[in-house]
Order: structure tokens, then sequence, then C-alpha cells
């Protein structure tokens, strides 16, 4: 039987959800950039000197007006789109409260996370001038390494319950499929979603000693054993093919070139606009709003890339697991239970998916059985 003969074209409710999570993400990002050039090229010149001399405080008092005003804006989008539209088609199990409450820890911790990063950069800036650049993406690339050690073991923890997995015969599966590799079998991790969400979900995550698998308690409630090892040698195909420290070494450069371009488009700009120069304080919302350019450029190509590993994870579960019937119940089910569209418009793929599209992972099945 065909992958195609077994999964049936996406519902109107879930091309309905599909596009209306993707409208209010692009309405969030319209919005965003527009609330950018209102602060950064009209706004920004004329209030510059409300800001003081004192060059520290006015960077704190533009930070927190760009991102206090940002939050706000954009608050009515993010609450339609994570509470409206995930309660409308039963994703979803949060409570408005708790809803709310998870905003709140979001703040408290992006907040201070953040303005530290923002009064890091700008030190940078500072300190070396026109160089800055290149510093900040040395600068970014040990954030990146840091963060990605403390995201699994202390941060994580904060927003989800997560458990050591207990369970005996799965962790005896999961020991065959580690047995050559270096992920540890001690890495293996529940992650409690269930209290927030009705979706399934798995991840590879940390570096070094916090590299971890992490599987929802809604994916090991609902599958099979043998669905589970599918899905957990997807997430060892990851550790095997080195596709963390590939994709950072790729964003290496695509923040250089970012952090660089960005550099050459404050210096003709930000004079011209009524600022000081181009590491003024005031002119962070225009700071923002050509990084952003610039990222939005590289996202296509980041998710082709992101696809491509994931190609590769998806070959070496089915190499690994000899088992095609359970990696296309396992996909169909996850299909299911996350309202994904298996036939999006090429387009859409393109330029959202991080992940191939369900029809084409079951396709892969096909070859790679054949």
């Amino acid at each position: 039987m065909t992958a195609d003969a077994e999964l049936k074209p996406a519902s109107p409710e879930v091309k309905r959800y599909q596009r209306q999570k993707i409208t209010a993400a692009l309405a969030n990002a319209t919005l965003s950039l527009i609330w950018m050039v209102v602060l950064g090229f009209f706004l920004g010149p004329h209030c510059a000197d409300w800001l003081g001399p004192q060059r520290w405080l006015r960077l704190l008092a533009a930070a927190a007006v760009f991102g206090v005003s940002l939050e706000v804006l954009t608050f009515p989008l993010a609450y339609y789109s994570g509470f409206v539209l995930e309660h409308r088609y039963q994703l979803s199990n949060q409570t408005l409260s708790g809803w709310l409450w998870k905003r709140v820890k979001g703040y408290l911790i992006g907040g201070v996370l953040g303005l530290t990063l923002v009064c890091g950069l700008y030190a940078v800036v500072w300190l070396t001038g026109a160089w800055w650049w290149l510093w900040a993406t040395a600068g970014w690339l040990g954030v990146t390494l840091i963060l990605g050690r403390l995201l699994p073991v202390l941060i994580l923890p904060i927003f989800y319950k997560v458990t050591r997995l207990e369970d005996a015969s799965l962790l005896e599966r999961f020991k065959k499929l580690t047995h050559g590799t270096t992920l540890a079998i001690e890495g293996v991790y529940e992650l409690h979603l269930s209290q927030e969400t009705k979706k399934a979900n798995a991840a590879l995550a940390g570096l070094g000693n916090t590299r971890r698998v992490l599987l929802g308690d809604t994916l090991l409630q609902q599958f099979t054993p043998e669905e589970i090892e599918v899905v957990f040698a997807h997430e060892v195909g990851h550790h095997v093919h080195h596709h963390m420290p590939k994709s950072i070494a790729i964003r290496i450069i695509f923040t250089l070139l970012g952090f660089a371009l960005t550099h050459e488009l404050l210096t003709v700009c930000a004079p011209r606009l009524g600022y000081a120069d181009f590491d003024d304080p005031a002119a962070l919302p225009l700071l923002f709003f050509f990084l952003t350019i610039v990222a939005l450029v590289w996202v296509p190509l980041q998710n082709a890339l992101s696809r491509c590993h994931e190609r590769q994870a998806d070959r070496y579960a089915l190499e690994q697991t000899k088992n095609t019937a359970a990696y296309r119940s396992a996909f169909i089910k996850l299909a299911k239970m996350n309202k994904s569209d298996p036939d999006p418009h090429p387009m859409i793929a393109f330029f959202f998916y991080d992940h191939p599209p369900i029809r084409e992972r079951l396709a892969s099945a096909d070859v790679v059985s054949v």
C-alpha cells in the first residue's frame, strides 16, 4: 500500500486552521515591521533628545519603549493565534489564566534576557566601533552555545514539567537504537505537554552533557511502542548526523552577513534620519528593523536546510528500525493530532515549513523500503 493511499487529503477544517495560523503570523510580522518603521524612521529621530545625554540611560529607555510598545501592539494577535484558534479547533487544554501566566513568565525571562543581550550588543558597538558586526557575531556564537546548554535544564522546566522517562520497556528499545552512538540513554525525558495542548511533539535539545531527547507525554500516551521507537530513532538521527552543530555553523555565516549588512544600512541611514550616528541608542528600533529584514531574507534558506536535516533523520529512523508500517502510522497520527496539512501549497511549504510536508515524509518510506 502506498503512502498516498494511507493518508487522506486535509479536511476543510485543517485547511482553515492552517490558513488562519499563517495569516495571524504574517499579520504579526507585518504589524511589527510597520511599528519599527514608525519608531525608527519617524518618531525616533524627534524623540532622541527626550532620552537624555547619558547613553546607557538612553539605551534603557529606548529598549523599554520599543519592547513594551511592540508587545502591547501585537498582544491581540498573539492571543488570537495562541489561545483563541487553539481552542476553536480543539487543540488546547489551557485555561485563560494558564495562558496568561505563561506569557508573564515569558516576559520575565525574555525581558531580562532580551535587555541583557541589547546592552551587550551596544557595549560591543561602543567598544569596537565600525567593526562591531564582527565581534557581535562572536558574541552571538557564545550566547548560542550557553543558551543551548541551559535550555533543557534551566529554561524549559520553567515553562513545562520535565521528568526522566521511567518506562523500562521503552528504555530497552532506545538503548538498542543508541548503541554505537554517543547519545546516552540517560538523556531521554518526558515533556509534559498535555496540560496545555493535545498536540504531540518530540525534540533533540541541549549541547554537550545537557544533550537529551524530549518526548511529549501526549505522544507517549497515544502512540504504540513501535511508533515511539520510530520517533526516537528520528531524534537519534539528528544527533548522529550532527545537525545541531551544522546548523550553528551555517547560522554563524548568516549572522555575520546579517550584522555586516545591518551596519552598512545603519551607517548610511541613521545620520540622514537625524540620529547622532549609527551607534545612537535612540536608533534601536531602526537597528531591529534592519536586522529583521535581513533575517526574513534568510528564513527560507534556513527552512530549506532544516527540511534537509529532517529528511536525513527520517531516513535514519527507517534504516535503523526497518519498520515502515510504524513509521507511516506514526506520521499519520502526528498529522491528525497536530491538524497538519499533508499537502500544503509548494510556496507555503517553501517559506513557512521547517519540516517536509507529511505526504512527502510518508513517500520517503516507499523509497527506503524498496
